[in-house]
């Protein structure tokens, strides 16, 4: 008699509920949601790619610790402005600043990610760095003002949400949309696929329903 394996367990390490809805998009549905908790401050003279990735090793460390033998997804994303870390939007003031500075530029959304792969008694590290360009068309007072408003900025790096109302203040993109979101839905598939990780395949337009 053939024992079933025991399918491997995907913790997300993070608290977003973006990333949570794109991982289920493509039918990934993580068995925990355990965010970490960290000073998220940049390093003196630290470039946005290597802040990215930072943040996302040390999610995946820290949460990996404590789901010993599971699968570690973690995440970070920055949008900077040349090597200008803009921050994640908490007060209106700070949010004003970021559309000021994104306002008829071009800028960079940067996407860290870490996978842990259980090995043995520790784990594997696959880490990808994603870059997305975005360019802003020139904001007007009221656009700003009325994007202030709808509050969606809050807690958003760079001070705004692409999926949003912010998504009608965007010219042109260049790169991955899932990526500006919060998660590179191409990456992460292709990641949890090469490492090993079971997933539901992906149904033909033409496949009829039960």
């Amino acid at each position: 008699m053939t024992i079933p394996s025991k399918a491997p367990r995907l913790v997300l390490a993070s608290a977003s509920p973006r990333r949570l809805d794109l991982l289920r998009q493509i039918g990934i549905v993580p068995d925990a949601v355990d965010p970490a908790d960290l000073d998220e401050t940049p390093l003196r003279d630290e470039l946005p790619p290597q802040h990215a990735l930072r943040l996302a090793a040390e999610k995946a460390s820290c949460v990996a610790a404590r789901h010993t033998g599971s699968w570690i997804l973690a995440a970070d994303t920055v949008v900077a402005c040349g090597r200008r870390i803009l921050p994640k939007a908490e007060r209106e003031e700070e949010a004003r600043r970021c559309l000021s500075l994104l306002s008829g530029r071009r800028h960079r959304v940067i996407g860290g990610i870490v996978l842990l792969v259980p090995d043995g008694d520790g784990h594997r590290r696959i880490d990808r760095l994603v870059r997305t360009d975005v360019t802003f068309k020139v904001l007007d007072r009221s656009e700003t003002d009325a994007y202030i408003a709808s509050g969606e900025w809050k807690g958003k790096a760079g001070g705004y949400a692409i999926q949003g109302r912010a998504g009608a203040l965007v010219r042109w993109i260049g790169g991955s949309y899932s990526n500006v979101v919060g998660l590179s839905l191409h990456e992460v598939a292709g990641m949890l696929h090469g490492a090993g990780f079971p997933h539901p395949p992906i149904p033909h337009p033409n496949d009829e329903q039960a």
